[in-house]
């Protein structure tokens, strides 16, 4: 079998790495035609994923019709703000036969869709796909280093959910199934901007305490807008929701956990995202969220006040003491 994955971020060429004892062949498209003729001369991706060796059966290509030849999975690992326009230059190569996975966490800006209804959206404009959404708590250079992690793979059929299940699992990566999207991907997506705020956290030196509890009401809020959105709490307090969280709010390799660290040593956001070669995707899944709670009337009061700090230029500090100064609840 042949898979594809569109994609040649630290995430994507993980994953290839992973899966490639799994399949004949692996198909590893990059937009740069600079790095993919590196990665087949080094079989290295050394600007996204330094230190690691593709294997022999990975090929990567810089040509989609090429990527997506013969393909029976093909895994879509773009940043969520390029998921339409690649989606839509893959279109003409695509057939009914192949299985998709959705494997990109982050909301898309203006329709506000999660990126399986992008796919789903585009590709439906030739035939009704079979899409599945994997997500879970990972760092790719663990995954790339043959460490265990264990991720959902998600859809409505369970038939595909349980096929891509038995390929993709491997020694070191272990597959769960779930029928809750809408879950997965809310859990995916907004996990990145409660991250920003614990390491707004780390930064202004508050303490385990004050991470511990934002990652608790920031799981809380989430769940209010995945169950809005026709989630289940279930999922959210699975691999995808809390696990991925804890993961993203308090590893070291986490992108969007660093950003908030900058962010409160008093750095501007466009300094910070300029010096990254990767793309934090809670930057701009933030203001996508905080029009999703203002279209389900949730209240989604840590994404609010980063999304004040992102777009607004507020104080970190100022919007960590408004969180604590909010009016007393119940829990």
């Amino acid at each position: 079998m042949t898979t594809a994955i569109i994609g040649a971020g630290s995430w994507g060429t993980a994953l290839a790495i992973v899966l490639a004892p799994r399949f004949e062949q692996v198909r590893l498209w990059a937009h740069e035609t600079d790095l993919v003729e590196r990665m087949t001369s080094t079989r290295e991706n050394d600007v996204f994923l330094t230190g690691f060796k593709l294997p022999q059966n990975v090929r990567p290509v810089s040509d989609l019709k090429l990527a997506l030849e013969d393909a029976e999975v093909v895994a879509g690992v773009m940043p969520s703000r390029f998921a339409r326009q690649l989606y839509r230059a893959m279109l003409p190569h695509l057939n009914p036969e192949m299985r998709f996975v959705s494997a990109t966490k982050g909301l898309e800006n203006g329709t506000l869709l999660r990126m399986s209804e992008v796919a789903r959206q585009v590709i439906g404009e030739k035939f009704s796909p079979r899409i599945a959404v994997l997500s879970g708590p990972t760092f790719a250079r663990e995954v790339a280093r043959g460490e265990p992690a264990a991720v959902v793979i998600s859809s409505e059929d369970q038939a595909l959910a349980g096929s891509i299940q038995r390929e993709f699992s491997g020694p070191t990566f272990r597959l769960y199934t779930n029928d809750d999207p809408a879950g997965v991907e809310i859990g995916a997506a907004l996990k990145n901007v409660i991250a920003i705020g614990a390491g707004i956290c780390q930064g202004l030196g508050l303490g385990n305490n004050s991470i511990a509890a934002l990652i608790t009401r920031g799981l809380a809020e989430i769940t209010r807008l995945a169950v809005a959105m026709g989630g289940r709490p279930s999922t959210l307090a699975g691999l995808a929701g809390l696990g991925d969280l804890v993961l993203t709010c308090t590893g070291d390799l986490s992108r969007n956990r660093g950003v908030g660290i900058e962010l409160a040593k008093g750095r501007k956001l466009a300094d910070i995202v300029s010096g990254m070669t990767m793309i934090a995707e809670g930057v701009e899944t933030t203001s996508a969220a905080v029009d999703l709670a203002r279209k389900y009337n949730v209240d989604l009061p840590i994404t609010e006040q980063m999304d004040s700090i992102l777009r607004r230029g507020r104080s970190p500090r100022e919007a960590i003491r408004e969180l604590m100064e909010r009016t007393l609840k119940n829990e």
